[in-house]
């Protein structure tokens, strides 16, 4: 299955913990898109946050996001990695 990075932007001051709370939000329902939410990476002084996930296309990692309360910004299909 192809992996995303999508980005979040205007999050700055974002927590650990709500982090944590944000990639459980997108845990508690990211199968009913088939999708599989690896790993997420804020920097909360620029209000940048990372999500990397496997997914069928783009726009199920939207859905997940905007369902679970913090749509996305921007989404990239990762086809190579090193």
């Amino acid at each position: 299955m192809p992996e995303f990075m999508d980005v979040h932007h205007d999050m700055a001051g974002l927590t650990s913990e709500q982090l944590a709370e944000a990639h459980r939000a997108d845990l508690a329902i990211q199968s009913e898109e088939n999708v599989d939410f690896k790993h997420a990476w804020a920097d909360p002084d620029s209000g940048v946050v990372f999500c990397l996930s496997e997914a069928p296309n783009e726009e199920a990692v939207k859905k997940v996001h905007q369902r679970a309360g913090h749509p996305t910004d921007e989404v990239y299909r990762v086809p190579l990695q090193a």
